[in-house]
């Protein structure tokens, strides 16, 4: 399974304190164990899946794409829900 970051991703990772990146790191590990664990969105965003995790106990929503084919998994972007689909849209 190869696990790829998109330039968005990378800017707003670059943004977290170490330990925020810690609870990132597990997740992105939920998800390679278990590529379907997020829930597939509709509409615009159809292509993406969003898991729902806890970074120092506020929510925060990770969003990726999956290519079950070429067994990819494309990290999208990390944040809090205010405005967070507003943002994948551009």
């Amino acid at each position: 399974m190869q696990v790829l970051q998109t330039p968005r991703f990378t800017r707003q990772l670059k943004k977290l304190k170490p330990n925020q990146k810690k609870d990132l790191d597990t997740a992105v590990q939920r998800i390679t164990d278990d590529p379907l664990l997020g829930t597939q969105k509709r509409g615009d965003l159809d292509y993406l899946r969003v898991y729902k995790f806890n970074m120092l106990k506020q929510q925060a929503l990770l969003a990726y794409s999956f290519d079950a084919g070429r067994l990819i998994i494309e990290l999208l972007g990390v944040g809090a829900h205010e405005n967070f689909y507003r943002n994948l849209k551009r």
